[in-house]
């Protein structure tokens, strides 16, 4: 995605959950899961409680996720995809579309930015995710597959969550030829502050207290998405420092 002069490119990057989505993927999915008996009461309970630690910050979030992947162990990766889809377009989408999501979005296209999803969440649902708004790509959180196509119960590391986000930004970036020091990131989670912190442009969409706190503190854009008029503040792009 270098220019065709050679300069790296500003990417925009976008949080799913809470950001383009106004809502938490992983609360409808266990409503799924549990409406469809493939998980216990209990199992659910300890579900909630590990996304309300995942709020606060103070959740093992490999830890959780491997005991998440413990439902879907020894499926069939091919399975998962389609229980996704249908998932995701009966349930998901367009009912929890982001208001202001779209307009942001082509803001930045219409800038010549890349367009790049960056979240914990399975690539079976990411890659629907960014099919349906239209971006360029997608970095998220993988799970193991074994020579049989079907899942170990593992996650491929790093998970796309907290300083992992910036672990595959940055192999993302290149990958792509884009350029992080010019680059953007809107989410609504103090989990992603190392990524918001790792490009010039943090944005706060919608978010919990304790990134609204510091995006106040610092002077970060605090953007309210449940409507679709809400500006999108895109600062002047900045020269290439190799110009």
């Amino acid at each position: 995605m270098t220019t065709a002069t050679g300069i790296r490119r500003p990417a925009a990057f976008f949080d799913l959950d809470g950001t383009l989505l106004a809502a938490n993927s992983a609360r409808l999915w266990l409503r799924r899961e549990r409406r469809h008996g493939r998980v216990t009461a209990v199992q659910t309970l300890r579900a909630v409680g590990f996304l309300a630690a995942y709020h606060l910050g103070v959740v093992d979030m490999v830890a959780a996720m491997r005991e998440a992947l413990q439902t879907v162990r020894g499926e069939r990766e091919e399975t998962l995809r389609e229980w996704t889809r249908v998932w995701f377009e009966s349930e998901v989408v367009p009912r929890h579309e982001a208001p202001g999501a779209r307009p942001a979005i082509e803001a930045h296209r219409a800038r010549g930015h890349a367009l790049v999803l960056l979240t914990s969440s399975s690539p079976y649902e990411s890659e629907l995710a960014t099919r349906y708004f239209g971006l360029d790509a997608f970095r998220c959180t993988h799970y193991e597959v074994d020579s049989d196509g079907r899942f170990t119960g593992e996650l491929v590391l790093p998970v796309c969550y907290g300083e992992g986000k910036v672990r595959h930004a940055e192999a993302c970036a290149e990958e792509l030829g884009l350029d992080l020091d010019r680059s953007y990131f809107y989410s609504d989670s103090n989990t992603d502050l190392p990524m918001l912190r790792r490009v010039p442009h943090p944005r706060a969409v919608n978010p919990d207290f304790r990134l609204r706190w510091v995006a106040r503190r610092y002077g970060w854009p605090v953007l309210d998405w449940s409507r679709a008029d809400t500006p999108v503040p895109l600062a002047p792009d900045a020269p290439h420092p190799t110009r």
